[in-house]
């Protein structure tokens, strides 16, 4: 079966973890900061935050910008479930705002509309989280406008992002956000095995995350409300979790990052070439905003159903019976039955039901070969043919 994502490992990451499996240090060691200051330097940021997932990063983003019972926070139908739940961990509420139907991103002008209808309703959002899905980046600019203009924050989960570019600036440098979440599954650009980051250039918001993401526990003589009793000492000051990243994943990170340039131009190389392969089938390949270099963490494509004798569901179990791993990225949010009971429907995000109808991510790796490329796009031809 060719996967749909595979991580890239060589023996350059294998040696940096088999030299913290013989060090001293095999869970927070000098490889956790020196990971956290690789990619806050290759994103041109001030703070790079690492804990154990994503998941993990977008709570205490959350938590960090200070959401809460009572609030509300925004994101797009079109992610993971996660982006969505890091506020229902925070006692907040949860909104969705509608794609934009080529970037298939949060539309910035679904989200002007909703604001001001929320704006005279009295229920704007605390924060609003853009995902930039697949590795395309959001019209963060015209989001960041808006955050200016309603007082909400913003959080840019850029799980499929890290190695791409806005406005010829990299991805993670927070021009355009209070805090950026980068994920490290085996799937995404670069990996920790499991891992996320959350990124930012607030002093006091980066000082948050890391004294959240380690129990809430400080060992600073700044932070403590009574002096120390000795150099064992330390004060629990927040209610924390352990979301800490290990030395081991750590060191993994410093290898896998070196390569991350290689690893997003191979991915678009693969994707010009698919877009080459495909032109003559009934399908809409991705389009890439301008303003944007994609991550190119997935490739999806949008199936010309009408055009075709088979269904989504046809197509999908024909390539994974000729060991085509295809997969769909991402079934809409408000329709999971978690969210359907607090009262969304499907004909809610209109836009985003349009999408998740035609959506088929194909195989996209650094490690992906012409030849398997080949025999992925020759048995989608013999799929959607019937």
């Amino acid at each position: 079966m060719i996967p749909y994502g595979r991580q890239d490992i060589n023996q350059d990451d294998i040696d940096a973890v088999v030299s913290v499996l013989k060090s001293d240090f095999l869970t927070q060691g000098p490889c956790v900061p020196a990971f956290e200051e690789t990619v806050a330097g290759y994103c041109g940021v001030a703070h790079a935050v690492a804990v154990n997932s994503a998941t993990s990063a977008l709570h205490l983003a959350c938590l960090a910008l200070g959401v809460g019972p009572g609030d509300e926070v925004w994101t797009t139908p079109i992610t993971f479930v996660a982006s969505a739940n890091c506020a229902l961990y925070c006692g907040a509420r949860v909104d969705f705002v509608d794609i934009d139907p080529r970037t298939y991103n949060m539309s910035p002008e679904r989200l002007a509309e909703k604001l001001a209808h929320a704006q005279a309703a009295g229920r704007l959002p605390k924060a609003v989280i853009p995902v930039h899905l697949c590795g395309q980046p959001c019209d963060m600019a015209a989001i960041h406008e808006l955050s200016q203009r309603y007082g909400f924050c913003v959080i840019e989960d850029a799980s499929h992002a890290i190695g791409g570019g806005y406005k010829g600036e990299r991805i993670g440098n927070c021009r355009y956000s209070d805090i950026t979440v980068f994920s490290f599954h085996p799937v995404k650009i670069v990996t920790t095995a499991e891992g996320g980051m959350a990124l930012t250039n607030n002093d006091d918001l980066a000082k948050r995350l890391r004294l959240l993401r380690s129990h809430g526990i400080s060992r600073d003589a700044d932070d403590m409300t009574r002096e120390s009793d000795g150099p064992w000492y330390y004060q629990q000051l927040a209610l924390g979790f352990n979301y800490r990243m290990t030395d081991l994943q750590g060191a993994l990170g410093v290898s896998q990052m070196r390569r991350i340039d290689e690893f997003v131009a191979r991915r678009h190389a693969l994707a010009r070439r698919y877009d080459e392969l495909l032109a003559a089938l009934p399908v809409i390949t991705p389009w890439q905003h301008p303003d944007g270099h994609s991550g190119l963490h997935l490739y999806v494509v949008r199936l010309k159903l009408t055009a075709m004798s088979r269904t989504r569901r046809g197509v999908f179990e024909f390539l994974r019976a000729q060991g085509v791993g295809v997969n769909v990225h991402y079934i809409p949010v408000h329709t999971q039955p978690y969210y359907a009971a607090m009262g969304f429907q499907p004909g809610d995000f209109p836009e985003a039901m349009r999408y998740y109808a035609e959506a088929l991510s194909l195989p996209m790796f650094p490690k992906f070969s012409e030849a398997e490329q080949d025999f992925v796009v020759e048995t989608l031809r013999r799929g959607v043919d019937g």
